[in-house]
């Protein structure tokens, strides 16, 4: 761009893009907040009085003081059941059969780390659970306490596709529960199925709830990487809808739904209660021990005839945020892996990202070929800018005497430049709009290196071993400012305006001060688009000059 006033608007933009970006992650706004202001509120659990449920389970569910964990999770007479897929490595309480541990095999905790990341866990200090149950008139849990299950085994590995985990317990009219997790081969999707079959000779009534409940602390982004951690849900009337902490301590969520799903976010990572069957359920949230939230769906009311058996499904999702993997368990889950407001050119570009991948396996290698992509997809436009860039060069002598000539006086000085652009037919804005169009592209995909788990870890070679991380010796960043420098020299000189001279000489350290902190997929792009710009601008220069020469002789 020859503008210097546009260099610095165009720099000024990619700053206030990340100053509000950030503020977006500290603040979270709920832009839900207005429209539930206007619901009834009825009880102090945030669900209609006709459901007190949800309250009474949690009830159900004594808290310690020191740890908010059930009071009978840790005895030694309640065991546990770990059970081990391709994918995860879960532990399941037997104490109202909630996960309370959940390893994801495929992810390592940290870079080159034996130990698995762990999404869900019972540790006191980071309490991140999932809960389920049978509250109502006939319910397991209750206020008084929650059903300890029976199990054949304590330990299962899945050997073929599906493995089934059944739990039990008899009631004391001699109905029987069954509570059954369902794991699937490659599937982070765990079914859990709860069947009642009624003993009796009364029709038994119940409600099904599910619930994620987790001790709430900040994200581990930065300025440069922010990310978000907190609650989310789909319903009908919205496809995807962030709930953060503050949202949730100010307003409970309350909403009637006869589709959709809860989760809780984090970086790279999202654990999600997805309800089946038909009936309007409730979403809800709220707020226990000071500290701890909760996302969770209650089921409509559920009969059992006398003698008769029935089933309560739903489905629960622990782990990476896969797209693909995500789409196939329900509508709109996918949408956690959020890209801001530039989503639409952002999944593109990934779905592209992905293609590329699966030719080249080097995700910094796929990086760089897209970016070729898209430089050749840009160089009909890009190419105008060039041309104006190598025709402001041109003229520089003249340019040059004009400020000579007029010395101090703007007015004439500028009265004169527009003459002569006129006369030598430049554009001195020709070269602003290819660098306006970069710039979504680049905001776009530093959403898709920042949000895609595919780029987790994910190496180049030699140092850079994470993409998703900041280079650790600032090499990339570096020569990415280098070759910014080389771009500043092949521009035009700038205005007189000892002030744009400044912020234009420094501007190449500001931006390398600035990417300092950028995931090493993003310099890798930024640095690979320069240096295509370098080659294209001389390349377009060489024959400008050449043609220049050219007509020249034929003059003479």
């Amino acid at each position: 761009m020859n503008s210097p006033r546009s260099i610095l608007f165009i720099a000024l933009l990619v700053v206030s893009f990340f100053l509000y970006q950030n503020w977006l992650i500290d603040t979270a706004p709920g832009t839900q907040k207005s429209a539930q202001t206007q619901q009834t509120q009825t009880t102090d659990s945030g669900v209609p009085e006709a459901r007190m449920e949800p309250s009474a389970a949690e009830s159900a569910v004594p808290e310690s003081s020191d740890s908010g964990l059930p009071a009978t999770s840790t005895a030694s007479n309640n065991p546990r059941v770990t059970v081990k897929t391709d994918v995860l490595d879960v532990v399941i309480d037997t104490h109202g059969g909630d996960v309370v541990n959940a390893q994801l095999l495929e992810f390592a905790r940290t870079q080159n780390s034996e130990e698995r990341f762990e999404l869900l866990h019972a540790n006191p200090n980071q309490l991140y659970i999932a809960q389920s149950g049978l509250v109502g008139a006939d319910g397991t849990d209750s206020a008084q306490g929650r059903p300890v299950f029976h199990v054949e085994q304590t330990e299962f590995q899945l050997t073929g596709d599906k493995l089934e985990v059944p739990l039990y317990y008899t009631l004391e009219d001699g109905s029987e529960v069954i509570k059954t997790f369902v794991f699937s081969k490659g599937s982070y999707a765990v079914d859990v199925v709860y069947t009642i079959r009624n003993a009796t000779t009364t029709h038994k009534q119940l409600q099904f709830y599910a619930q994620l409940k987790q001790i709430m602390t900040e994200g581990s982004g930065n300025m440069m990487m922010p990310t978000y951690k907190g609650g989310a849900y789909s319903w009908d009337e919205d496809r995807y809808e962030k709930y953060a902490f503050d949202d949730m301590r100010d307003q409970r969520l309350s909403r009637e739904t006869q589709k959709g799903w809860v989760a809780m976010l984090e970086h790279y990572f999202v654990s999600a209660w997805i309800p089946r069957g038909e009936g309007t359920k409730q979403l809800f949230s709220r707020i226990v021990g000071g500290d701890q939230a909760i996302m969770g769906v209650l089921y409509p009311t559920a009969t059992v005839a006398p003698g008769a058996e029935a089933q309560i499904r739903s489905t629960l999702f622990v782990g990476p945020k896969d797209q693909d993997a995500m789409a196939l368990v329900a509508e709109d889950l996918n949408l956690t892996v959020d890209y801001g407001f530039l989503w639409w050119l952002a999944q593109p570009i990934f779905k592209l990202l992905q293609l590329v991948q699966s030719i080249l396996i080097n995700w910094g290698l796929s990086i760089i070929a897209i970016t070729i992509i898209i430089k050749a997809l840009l160089y009909p436009l890009t190419k105008a800018q060039y041309v104006s860039m190598a025709k402001m060069r041109m003229i520089q002598p003249k340019m040059q005497a004009l400020r000579e000539r007029y010395g101090d006086d703007r007015q004439k000085m500028s009265q004169a430049m527009m003459k002569m652009y006129k006369e030598e037919k430049v554009n001195p804005l020709g070269g602003c709009l290819p660098m306006l169009l970069q710039l979504p592209i680049f905001l776009a995909l530093y959403w898709v290196l920042l949000e895609s788990v595919e780029l987790r870890h994910a190496p180049l070679f030699l140092w850079i071993n994470d993409l998703s991380a900041k280079d650790p010796y600032f090499i990339l960043p570096i020569l990415m400012g280098a070759s910014m420098f080389i771009m500043q020299k092949l521009q035009p000189t700038p205005a007189t305006d000892p002030m744009q001279q400044k912020l234009l000489q420094y501007m190449p350290v500001i931006f390398t001060v600035f990417f300092l902190w950028f995931p090493a997929g993003l310099v890798l792009y930024w640095l690979s688009s320069n240096l295509i710009t370098i080659g294209q601008m001389q390349w377009i220069y060489s024959g400008l000059e050449k043609k220049g020469m050219m007509e020249r002789r034929k003059k003479k």
